[in-house]
């Protein structure tokens, strides 16, 4: 397997810059997420790598060799699509070995590759059928032994799950994550999902507007964001954010709207203007002989996921966010309650959405 380097890429449509001025190195072996919304230039960039689309300027390095003019067929890559684009009467073997045949390779290679394959994907029984008689999850794995008979340097997904139903969905990530494991290949996977980066990935690289927002390990994106942007984007629900002052006499505290005080642990440029940042983790109910209550809320509506339970509150001032409590949670809708923050979760983002995490 090989690194994939990117160099200052950039790439527009006409008039319109969809990827500006962007380096990212994938080490070999690694699975890096590209994670944005709709319009970021992820699935854009995907296809720079896999040579389906031209990179205006900038250059692109796979395995230590040059590839921005190269034809997709000479990168040494296999693309992954959203779409199985299966030949419907050839058979699962037949399918894995089309592209083989096509190059001129001989038969006992051919075979060799997609016996692996198939054991890689743990589908051996499943080479004699016909697309039509698979389900969508097993079409997809074929989609990927496609490629994996190829022995490419990398793989390109190209938002390979979406149109999986919900329990599919789950259970295909699964045996992707372990696919990883058992190949050790070089891997690039794009989505919108954020329970896919998270759960799949060994770096994310979170992308918005055509740059990169932030490239680190789940953990990192999810509990340190780099920006207001990937802190409301990433995590489900969303991070809360409250208007917030930190005034010059004492900038220990965030006073918010309602005149609740937060203590902050947080490295921040000094008093201003700010919005403070939560997650629903961070904000618990309070209880009897536990921490002292931040503040007092309203609660809306209460959304009990067995594990947890997701309280929808209403501050004195009207500002909105949620809390989490635990799955035997007591709080109705219209109950009036006590919140403490934790401070040790508390993020300030600044105007210009620079964000600021407590330390240690």
């Amino acid at each position: 397997m090989a690194n994939i380097e990117l160099a200052n890429v950039s790439k527009s449509f006409g008039s319109v810059k969809v990827i500006d001025d962007l380096s990212l190195v994938v080490h070999s072996e690694e699975l890096v997420v590209f994670l944005g919304p709709s319009g970021s230039g992820k699935s854009t960039l995907l296809r720079m790598i896999a040579g389906l689309e031209t990179i205006d300027s900038g250059t692109l390095t796979i395995g230590g060799n040059r590839c921005e003019q190269l034809a997709p067929g000479q990168r040494g890559v296999a693309m992954v699509f959203q779409n199985y684009a299966l030949y419907p009467h050839m058979t699962v073997r037949d399918n894995m070995a089309f592209g083989l045949h096509n190059i001129g390779m001989s038969s006992s290679e051919i075979e060799r590759r997609v016996k692996d394959a198939a054991r890689i994907l743990e589908m051996e029984e499943l080479l004699e059928r016909r697309p039509s008689q698979l389900s969508g999850g097993q079409r997809q794995r074929v989609a990927i032994g496609r490629a994996i008979v190829k022995e490419p340097k990398a793989f390109l997904f190209d938002e390979p799950l979406s149109n999986l139903d919900a329990a599919l969905r789950v259970r295909t990530r699964v045996e992707l994550a372990e696919l990883h494991q058992r190949m050790k290949a070089t891997m690039i996977y794009v989505t919108h999902d954020q329970t896919e980066a998270m759960t799949l990935a060994d770096r994310i690289v979170v992308l918005n507007n055509r740059r990169i927002e932030q490239i680190g390990t789940p953990m990192e994106v999810y509990l340190r964001p780099a920006s207001r942007f990937v802190a409301g984007f990433v995590g489900s629900p969303g991070m809360n954010f409250l208007k917030a002052d930190v005034a010059a006499s004492d900038n220990t505290v965030a006073r918010l709207p309602d005149g609740t005080e937060v203590p902050l642990h947080v490295d921040h440029p000094g008093s201003g203007a700010y919005e403070l940042g939560i997650r629903p983790e961070g904000i618990r109910v309070a209880g009897a002989g536990g921490d002292p209550a931040t503040t007092r809320a309203t609660a809306g509506v209460v959304e009990r996921l067995g594990e947890r339970t997701l309280i929808h509150c209403a501050l004195r001032d009207g500002s909105e966010l949620i809390a989490q409590d635990s799955g035997k949670s007591e709080v109705a809708p219209g109950d009036d309650i006590d919140l403490t923050f934790d401070p040790s979760a508390v993020h300030l983002f600044d105007q210009s959405g620079q964000a600021y995490h407590a330390h240690g």
